[in-house]
């Protein structure tokens, strides 16, 4: 196979390989060892190929790039920008977005080669090609250059050349295409800002972290709702934190929340900025975030209070966060009555919304619930079975009657809310006390697909798991919720049949 991949590289060296033959190269190469690729290519084979791109029709130039991917793989990155520099930088020149990305990609891998990255940082007009590449109008192209300069930013070096040199100017350059593409050069500087605290130095020093915290506190509303989503990212780090706290963003951000009652638009940009404080505190610490900024609290609520589907989601998902650690629970619980009826309205959104919402409700209530054993003090356990309790007068059939709806979707939420409470011993007798709940659980045949099979395994599992089933449900069931552990989710049990004589 090795020696007819190199005849036909051979021919396509001469230009004498017509787009039949290109095509079984294609075919070949898939098919040899990267190892036996490496011991048979020359500069002549890969040279013609890059040539060959330099048509117009696009059939050839297609068969070319998944050739070359293909060969460039199996190459070490420093014999790739060592011999092939001058056809990266024409193959970023090519009106063929293909080729674009081909070379963008494998600039990227050059980069993570500690040997061959200074060969990219001492080719100036090469990265200035790729940062051009930003403001291409194909997303996969501007994705392709981010993550090459992310991954150039991984290095001290690699940092002083994007920030501190000719090329800043061309980075700030491009972003003046359009909004579009100043957007996404504010996703690769928080890309490369989120690494270390060394990195965010030199992106603030550039100047375009104020420019994105300057839109994200401007008048612009839709701009807000862009900008706020970034600077959340920024956020999950600590470094990120620190830096957005010490300049005072937190509390800017706090602050258009307190602004956002009188603020006919508020409702583009409100969603992101409460994301952002639920976030906020899962990474810090919920009871001090909460305190600080308790306007946060109060506009989760009012948002989960309202009866704008929109709303009610965001407040939703931002309970879930907020409630997926025991701090946060504590902060919910101190709100007492309040938290009570809230979860009221999501048990009936959980039943009677449109199913987007339905999900969210189901997957929020998971996360409330659940308590990991080594948290499962008399207290804790008292305030999760309370919780459930509000969620509806008979919250068990709740769930169930979710969980035997043909949408796999909903099913699966609700068997998660089952698998979150699996481990509890209020939930376990609540579940042995309810008429024909643990035959339910054991039976396979009410689950219909994979994802089901799995989720009722995931329960199954939780259940098994837990100290306290075997005292509580007794031996005939937990033997039988053993053996269903056993067998796997995907059991079938076997139907013996008898053969009778002159049956059709």
């Amino acid at each position: 196979m090795a020696e007819a991949v190199v005849e036909l590289l051979e021919r396509a060296a001469r230009r004498e390989a017509p787009l039949e033959e290109l095509r079984a190269l294609r075919l070949a190469v898939q098919a040899v060892p990267p190892a036996a690729l490496r011991a048979r290519l020359s500069d002549d084979h890969l040279g013609a190929l890059f040539a060959l791109l330099s048509v117009s029709d696009r059939e050839q130039v297609s068969a070319c790039v998944s050739i070359l991917e293909r060969l460039l793989q199996a190459l070490d990155p420093v014999y790739v920008i060592q011999n092939l520099k001058e056809e990266l930088q024409k193959g970023l020149f090519h009106p063929d977005d293909s080729v674009k990305i081909l070379t963008i990609s494998q600039v990227g891998r050059i980069v993570e080669n500690s040997d061959a990255v200074t060969e990219i940082l001492n080719s100036p007009e090469l990265l200035r090609q790729i940062i051009n590449c930003i403001g291409g109008e194909k997303i996969a192209v501007a994705k392709e250059a981010i993550k090459s300069l992310s991954r150039i930013a991984q290095t001290q070096d690699g940092l002083e050349a994007l920030f501190v040199s000719n090329l800043l100017s061309d980075l700030k350059n491009v972003m003046a295409t359009n909004d579009i593409v100043r957007y996404r050069v504010y996703e690769l500087i928080v890309e490369i800002s989120s690494v270390s605290a060394d990195s965010l130095n030199y992106c603030a020093n550039s100047g375009l972290i104020s420019e994105l915290i300057g839109e994200l506190t401007g008048d612009d509303v839709l701009v807000r709702a862009t900008c706020i989503e970034m600077v959340t990212s920024l956020a999950h780090t600590p470094h990120g934190r620190q830096y957005l706290a010490q300049q005072g963003i937190i509390d800017k951000i706090s602050n258009i929340i307190v602004g956002a009652e009188s603020d006919p638009f508020s409702g583009f940009y409100l969603p992101g900025f409460v994301k952002f404080f639920g976030n906020l505190a899962v990474v810090d610490s919920p009871q001090q975030i909460c305190e600080r900024y308790p306007v946060f609290m109060e506009k989760v609520f009012e948002m989960a209070e309202s009866h704008d589907p929109t709303m009610i989601g965001v407040a939703v998902d931002t309970l879930g966060i907020l409630g997926s650690n025991v701090e946060g629970k504590q902060v919910l619980q101190k709100t007492r009555s309040r938290f009570q009826n809230l979860l009221n309205r999501i048990g009936h959104q959980a039943k009677n919304a449109p199913t987007e919402l339905r999900l969210r409700c189901l997957d929020a209530i998971s996360s409330l619930l659940y308590l990991p054993p080594e948290q499962q003090t008399e207290d804790l356990l008292r305030m999760t079975e309370s919780w459930f309790a509000s969620l509806s007068s008979q919250p068990l059939e709740l769930f169930r009657s979710i969980s035997t709806q043909p949408f796999p979707d909903l099913h699966c939420g609700a068997l998660r809310v089952f698998t979150a409470i699996a481990n509890q011993p209020w939930a376990q007798k609540l579940m042995l006390d309810t008429p024909g709940f643990v035959e339910y659980i054991v039976d396979r045949s009410v689950e219909p697909d994979k994802s089901s099979k799995d989720a009722k395994y995931e329960l199954v599992k939780a259940l098994v798991n837990s100290k306290t089933i075997a005292e509580i449900f007794g031996n005939q069931y937990y033997l039988r919720l053993r053996a269903y552990l056993r067998e796997g989710p995907y059991y079938v049990k076997a139907v013996s049949t008898t053969a009778v004589e002159g049956a059709e």
